[in-house]
């Protein structure tokens, strides 16, 4: 306890440190692995390991607290006051981005009579937006090019006694004060209508979803792929969206996706 007190201590002088000699005490003092390019506010990294990759950002006011191995890509942009607690592994994606007070927590002594895996991933281009709850105690893994958008959803993934992962896919759209229960399975290319109440265990791609309790409502229309294949923030490359299941997509002849 004494030793993990001190080590906080040092975390937080070198929270308050300029910015090159930040760097240099993370990697010398902290052996974390920070790549070139990247700015870090007035932050706690509290973490057993972390790497953050190139030109991503770290916002002021943002925690990474009693928090395992902390894996951030590259172009990542953490903004102001998120709360990481927790977890066994978290992993942030390239040019994935969350925008501001969101609270993503794993119970570190919990009751879980399971043994859940605190996992939290977030896929490539994913974009988490602002005052969202997410739970990880087990697993939360989110697709890529996903968006969890508006204010005030929340994933939860025990329910005190028992642990059990969710998963939400690729090109999904998740709307404004949506719930999400432990054990749901959101396939690719969904819209979560805003208010759902999300609580069976598995739902088929390519629809929108509504209601309490949700429930898919239609299969998704073509104005409806406008929304889930539009670029999650401007710099993304458009590769990105050279995807098979983009409509509005068009491999040529020889290309990967072709093939």
């Amino acid at each position: 306890m004494m030793k993990h007190k001190l080590r906080l201590a040092m975390l937080l002088v070198a929270a308050i440190l300029p910015g090159p000699l930040k760097r240099c005490a993370y990697r010398w003092i902290f052996g974390y692995q920070i790549g070139r390019k990247v700015r870090i506010g007035f932050a706690l990294l509290d973490c057993v390991h972390l790497s953050v990759g190139d030109q991503s950002s770290i916002s002021h006011g943002v925690l990474f607290l009693r928090c395992g191995d902390v894996r951030i890509g590259t172009h990542v942009n953490i903004g102001p006051c998120n709360i990481f607690r927790g977890g066994e592994s978290i992993e942030l994606s390239d040019y994935c981005q969350l925008l501001r007070l969101n609270a993503i927590n794993a119970i570190p002594d919990n009751d879980c009579v399971n043994a859940p895996q605190s996992i939290f991933a977030l896929g490539y281009g994913s974009v988490v937006t602002a005052e969202h709850r997410i739970d990880f105690t087990d697993r939360v893994m989110i697709g890529r090019c996903t968006t969890i958008a508006g204010r005030n959803s929340s994933i939860w993934t025990h329910n005190r006694r028992t642990g059990s992962s969710v998963v939400i896919g690729d090109f999904c759209y998740v709307g404004s004060e949506v719930r999400v229960a432990p054990g749901v399975h959101i396939g690719d290319c969904c819209i979560v209508g805003l208010g759902a109440v999300v609580t069976r265990g598995s739902i088929e791609s390519h629809c929108l979803i509504g209601g309490v309790p949700a429930r898919p409502v239609r299969q998704l229309r073509n104005e409806d792929y406008e929304l889930i294949f539009a670029k999650t923030r401007p710099d993304l490359p458009d590769q990105a969206l050279e995807d098979e299941r983009n409509p509005f997509f068009k491999p040529v002849a020889g290309s990967v996706a072709a093939s």
